[in-house]
């Protein structure tokens, strides 16, 4: 599935600024021109700065080939669709003026690209390849819901995929092609990334395969409401990038494409990946038991003030505040209480709330974890034994996959929902929100 919040007409290409560049060129030759008597040869400068920048070329030839687009699809019964427009008025109107994107099939033809009538194309993503053995790495939200995932490398093979396991919380999954001696990706460190360093991307945006965009590290250990410390970039990202890797100069793989900040739905130059590092640990975990196992205190936490800060004594505004400690829970247990803050875990500072819970969820279940709290104006230790995360507790909360800041779904004062999956199979439609009130 692709990446939300975008509406692009299919098939669009815009080209931008191209007499304001031309413009801006000449601007740029005359004022070198002019200031040719103050500095010392103005074209060795220029191409000292030129010489600076670095060169994808060989990078993206030796690591291009273990990238991969990866389409997905849905099965339907024709007879329940069939029924279902017979039934609903509004069908019609959608079949007529609302035909699906793609290309168009014939009345008795296939769909699309080989499919069938009772095959529903879900989206394009990509992905990448990180063993000889077919081991693929994506987003969940890439393969979430499909009965099909097929694999297409850049030579053109196509493979159809397992789902080895995904893991909604982190936005990764891991597949499985039947071949050997594939090209693959090596992970780098993205805790050694620096803000201001270059990265590449690669993936199949709008279905474009191998396309390469670069750009900089804009900022790392971004919050953005989700469990994991994104690193921001200001790469292009678009729909179908999600999934693909982030890559470093070395051709090292330090991040996975996963999603955009947008007022507008298209790209505006702040995109954001999912720490290498943190997706290792899930691939881990997938490989080895097909799902994700994570760990718990059962604490409710909220962020430390300033103002919460200077009233307790605390030198800082950090930690995490427990508002509430579940009852029978590993944290009572341990002798925890509302009021309390946690500033270190297993000896690692917690300077954010976030912080713990992605801590104490990679703690394996049944691991004694020590606690340095301050309470009460007056900093204690204690021990906590780790309990296993229920599926539900561990998940995330399914809301859109937005940075803050994204046009709420209300901006033109109507009151929407989403339409469920059979709903938008029985309407024909890709995506789109239903009006409850205007």
């Amino acid at each position: 599935m692709e990446q939300k919040h975008f509406f692009v007409a299919p098939g669009s290409i815009t080209r931008f600024f191209s007499k304001p560049v031309t413009t801006l060129l000449l601007a740029l030759s005359l004022s070198a021109a002019a200031l040719s008597h103050a500095q010392t040869s103005p074209s060795a400068a220029i191409t000292a700065t030129v010489r600076g920048l670095p060169d994808f070329a060989d990078l993206v030839e030796k690591v291009g080939p273990a990238v991969v687009n990866i389409r997905t699809i849905e099965k339907r019964d024709p007879n329940a669709a069939a029924r279902s427009e017979a039934e609903d008025p509004m069908a019609e109107f959608f079949r007529r003026f609302m035909p699906r994107p793609g290309p168009m099939p014939s009345p008795n033809g296939p769909r699309g690209r080989g499919g069938s009538p009772d095959e529903i194309p879900r989206g394009v993503g990509s992905g990448f390849i990180i063993t000889a053995d077919g081991y693929v790495l994506t987003n969940h939200h890439v393969v979430q819901g499909a009965d099909e995932i097929i694999v297409t490398m850049t030579d053109r093979r196509e493979f159809k995929a397992k789902l080895i396991g995904s893991d909604e919380r982190t936005d990764v999954a891991l597949l499985k092609v039947d071949a050997n001696g594939l090209p693959r990706l090596s992970f780098g460190d993205s805790n050694k990334l620096r803000v201001g360093e270059w990265v590449v991307a690669i993936g199949s945006p709008f279905g474009l395969d191998s396309t390469v965009t670069a750009g900089i590290v804009s900022a790392k250990g971004r919050e953005t409401g989700e469990y994991l410390p994104f690193i921001q970039t200001d790469v292009a990202v678009n729909p179908g990038n999600s999934g693909g890797p982030l890559l470093n100069l070395r051709g090292e793989v330090v991040g996975i494409n996963s999603m955009i900040y947008s007022r507008t739905g298209g790209f505006m130059g702040i995109s954001f990946a999912i720490p290498i590092d943190e997706a290792q640990r899930v691939y881990e975990q997938l490989r080895t038991s097909g799902r994700v196992i994570r760990g718990r205190m059962g604490v409710g936490i909220a962020e430390v003030s300033k103002e919460v800060a200077e009233a307790l004594g605390l030198p800082k505004a950090a930690g995490a505040l427990v508002r509430n400690v579940e009852r029978g829970s590993p944290a009572e247990r341990a002798g925890l209480e509302a009021g309390d803050i946690i500033l270190r875990y297993e000896g690692k500072p917690i300077e954010r709330s976030s912080d713990l819970p992605r801590l104490v969820g990679g703690t394996k279940p049944g691991t004694k974890a020590s606690l340095g709290i301050w309470r009460k104006g007056v900093p204690k230790d204690l021990v906590v034994v780790v309990s296993e995360a229920e599926p539900d507790r561990a998940a995330r909360a399914s809301a859109p996959r937005s940075a803050p800041g994204a046009t709420p779904s209300n901006f033109l004062g109507l009151m929407v929902s989403e339409l469920s999956e059979e709903r938008r199979n029985q309407l024909r439609l890709r995506g789109g929100v239903q009006v409850d009130a205007a």
